[in-house]
């Protein structure tokens, strides 16, 4: 069965088990009687995110990569420029050549203002990090590797009610004025790929309860997970 093909379903399985391990870590947590600050307890466990990166490796494979040039649990260690390495989500490596690399977070309520700072500027410094180590000949010797971009937020009413802006000495950017931090991040993903600091991005949203049985939405089409798929295929496709 062609992941490409059934796209919209293995995103809703990854949605679903997303939620479900979240669900399964702090009730463990609770159990044991230990309990971290806030939903703390839901994510110091990892491993939420593991259904999203075995879809991308699935499409990987599929588009013709040998299963033992993708690392996802191991080994995901790439150099630096700023730093000595950073630790991606999914490397595609083939004969000494980084096809491709993947980022994958999430971040759910009640607190969205200090997170998405935290959230964007990491983004923001690994494409910088990785772009520049790639300029100054660390790999690849001059052939741009596909580097990837995915995000989940909680869909709730704090991620969506509009969120003001402080503006002492400036105006912030017009598309900025009383957005969400929904929008914010669709903004955000959208913009990383328009200034090319990654190749492409996608973002889902999905609500705590309905997310258990894999529902979620896709505020805006062309940073759609489809769409990240089909890009991650293609390139990664040409070095077959």
């Amino acid at each position: 069965m062609k992941v490409l093909e059934n796209i919209d379903r293995e995103v809703s399985r990854a949605v679903a088990l997303y939620w479900n391990t979240r669900k399964a870590q702090k009730e463990k947590q609770a159990k044991g009687g230990k309990s971290d600050a806030g939903l703390r307890s839901a994510v110091t466990g990892g491993a939420q995110l593991d259904g999203f990166v075995s879809l991308f490796a699935k499409i990987v494979e599929q588009a013709g990569i040998a299963a033992e040039c993708i690392f996802y649990n191991k080994s995901l260690q790439l150099p630096g420029f700023f730093r000595p390495t950073k630790e991606w989500d999914l490397l595609v490596i083939k004969d000494k050549m980084l096809i491709a690399a993947i980022e994958a977070k999430s971040q759910v309520g009640p607190s969205f203002g200090n997170n998405f700072n935290n959230r964007t500027e990491e983004a923001m410094g690994s494409a910088l990090d990785l772009w520049t180590a790639f300029r100054d000949g660390a790999f690849n010797g001059g052939t741009s590797p596909f580097l990837g971009y995915f995000f989940m937020l909680e869909d709730c009413d704090a991620s969506n009610k509009p969120v003001a802006v402080r503006e002492p000495h400036y105006k912030v950017l017009p598309e900025f004025v009383r957005a969400s931090y929904t929008k914010r991040y669709e903004l955000f993903c959208r913009k990383l790929v328009l200034e090319r600091h990654y190749t492409s991005a996608a973002f889902i949203t999905s609500k705590s309860d309905l997310g258990l049985d894999g529902i979620y939405s896709e505020p805006a089409q062309d940073i759609a997970v489809g769409k990240l798929a089909s890009v991650l295929a293609a390139s990664v496709g040409a070095f077959v």
